[in-house]
């Protein structure tokens, strides 16, 4: 018993030791040359900002996005649902198939529906269809484009 405690003393000096000899020999941070430092804040400055009309930064020149209207249906067919409504991928009824489409308008009953189904999500298919900024105009567009089907 006497030997497993003359051990541990050991190991705790042996590990204080170490510890100790890691901080003498150290590079303190304030012996960085210039380039270090420059490197090290090239590193983790921010890399970029966040500027609300109406704010004191974005009157100082900072670029504001501005909206430039509703996107057509192509346009967000193009950009949102073509992944999925051109290959036809897990079901997804693909652009200008008519008989999938004029299916999916008898299954689900309205037009009304489809689009619902659209904004909501529906089996694998997320809100929105992955536009998280569309409004519900935007995405009638794209299923108007895609189906031919009119609301």
């Amino acid at each position: 018993m006497a030997y497993f405690k003359k051990m541990r003393a050991v190991q705790a000096a042996v590990l204080l030791g170490g510890l100790f000899a890691g901080l003498v020999m150290a590079k303190p941070a304030g012996d960085l040359d210039e380039v270090t430092r420059s490197e090290i804040a090239d590193r983790i400055k921010p890399v970029g900002s966040l500027c609300v009309a109406g704010e004191e930064c974005a009157a100082g020149g900072g670029a504001v996005a501005a909206a430039s209207g509703p996107r057509s249906g192509e346009q967000v067919y193009n950009t949102y649902c073509t992944a999925c409504h051109t290959a036809g991928i897990l079901g997804a009824p693909k652009k200008g198939d008519k008989a999938a489409w004029d299916k999916r308008l008898a299954d689900s009953g309205s037009y009304q529906t489809i689009l619902d189904n659209a904004i909501n999500g529906i089996r694998s298919m997320p809100a929105n269809g992955t536009c998280g900024d569309c409004s519900s105009d935007e995405i009638s567009g794209a299923i108007e484009y895609m189906s031919g089907l009119k609301p």
